[in-house]
């Protein structure tokens, strides 16, 4: 069984005991979290799923890799370099109940 999640602003497919790095999401480590903005149950779409959620484990909250963002407008003297790192939250997916 795979259900088609949406957090964050990105799309998922999961299967039960997949594990994904999503946008940071709040809580604990090993806290279970219920993800109810679902997309799609095995080909199942719309009022077919209207109760369907999705159960997952929170494994661990970490910071991506530094994605430098550089900026140069060429005979201006102009440069202009910055990072970023984003949040992350890995969750273990635990149960998908359609």
């Amino acid at each position: 069984m795979f259900a088609v999640i949406r957090t964050g602003g990105k799309q998922y497919k999961v299967t039960n005991g997949d594990t994904i790095a999503v946008e940071k999401l709040d809580g604990a480590l090993g806290d279970t979290i219920v993800i109810s903005d679902i997309l799609m149950v095995d080909s199942k779409l719309g009022a077919a799923i209207k109760s369907a959620k999705v159960m997952a484990e929170i494994v661990r909250q970490f910071r991506d890799e530094k994605v430098i963002i550089f900026k140069k407008r060429r005979r201006h003297n102009y440069r202009r370099k910055k990072g970023h790192r984003q949040y992350l939250t890995e969750i273990k997916i635990t149960d998908i109940a359609a």
